[in-house]
């Protein structure tokens, strides 16, 4: 029988998650059905939907979230003893991968990385890179020489997606929470500008830095800032909605309040689209060899916010809420 633990979610998240939201449980894993496999888990992404997604679900259930884990006891032949799997199957040190069909919670093999770190697995070139790809490529639909605006910027993501508007010929003005995270942003990643949200005047900064408005906007943030940037883009531009993490420990009872845009989507035909990756969950692999291919060129750059110990998950997690990471955070199980 193999020990495990797992983070169990005992009740939903009310603001800020606490640490006595949570329970850590020591268990033995059951045997293995046909088809399924146990992992070891090696790393686990911490990502923002995280907290979006909570209140969907009844406590108590086990944290989900995106995980690499090398299989150690297979009844799959397709996913032998020894080979990487992402999975869905969140907060545990081992756990029972199961084949699902949900694109969000279908396992797959880790993709061959060629020589790059193993993390990048949950990160650039796993979900969160799939998001960038797909949400401003397909959404957005981006043509070279237009100005991209991108929120939550210094993000897996937000990073992600200007650096490929870069790659199409795109101008980038990127909005994140630290001076630290505008330099990274300008003088790492080449955005053309980049502007810390909390310490400028968001109108005036988008009036300065693109004065001919703004025809792609790709959204992490939501909120006023949102509201703010929609209201200078060009006629028929695009804004691809990734999520609104300045909303997510709001009361959900009570929505938040931002400037009423229908004026400006109407007089300027703006398309507004939400969107869920696993849209294009067939499609990931096409997504993955373009960004490797990227990453070994040297036209993307990836920087990973490492935290180290199964016992850490929680401190990463409310980091990423707080803005603390620069790049993806994730969590190296020991």
């Amino acid at each position: 029988m193999v020990k495990a633990r797992k983070y169990v979610v005992k009740r939903n998240f009310q603001g800020v998650p606490k640490r006595d939201d949570f329970e850590i449980v020591e268990y033995e894993l059951p045997p293995i059905k046909d088809g399924e496999v146990i992992v070891k888990t090696e790393w686990i992404s911490v990502d923002p939907y995280l907290r979006s997604f909570n209140s969907m679900y009844n406590p108590p259930f086990d944290q989900f979230s995106f995980q690499i884990g090398e299989v150690i006891e297979s009844k799959n032949s397709e996913y032998p003893v020894g080979i990487k799997v992402v999975s869905h199957i969140g907060w545990c040190d081992h756990g029972i991968v199961k084949m699902f069909d949900d694109p969000l919670r279908r396992p797959y093999k880790l993709p061959d990385l060629k020589k790059l770190p193993t993390s990048y697995g949950i990160g650039a070139v796993g979900m969160p890179g799939a998001t960038a790809y797909f949400g401003f490529l397909e959404v957005c639909k981006p043509k070279s020489g237009e100005t991209v605006v991108v929120t939550g910027a210094a993000g897996a993501v937000g990073s992600i997606v200007g650096q490929i508007a870069k790659i199409k010929g795109c101008r980038v003005i990127g909005f994140a929470g630290t001076d630290a995270k505008v330099k990274w942003l300008e003088n790492e990643l080449g955005f053309d500008k980049a502007f810390n949200y909390k310490t400028v005047d968001i109108t005036k900064a988008l009036e300065e830095a693109a004065p001919k408005g703004v025809d792609c906007y790709f959204d992490n943030v939501g909120g006023e800032v949102s509201s703010r940037i929609i209201k200078q883009m060009n006629t028929f531009g695009r804004v691809a909605c990734c999520g609104s993490i300045s909303t997510y420990n709001d009361d959900p009872d009570k929505m938040s309040k931002a400037t009423v845009l229908q004026q400006y989507l109407v007089m300027n035909q703006i398309r507004v689209e939400g969107f869920i990756v696993s849209r294009w969950a067939n499609e990931w692999p096409k997504a993955f060899d373009q960004i490797i291919k990227w990453i070994e060129t040297g036209q993307l750059k990836v920087r990973e916010h490492i935290t180290e110990g199964f016992d850490k998950l929680y401190d990463a997690f409310v980091g990423v809420l707080a803005g603390e990471n620069i790049g993806k955070a994730v969590v190296k199980v020991n």
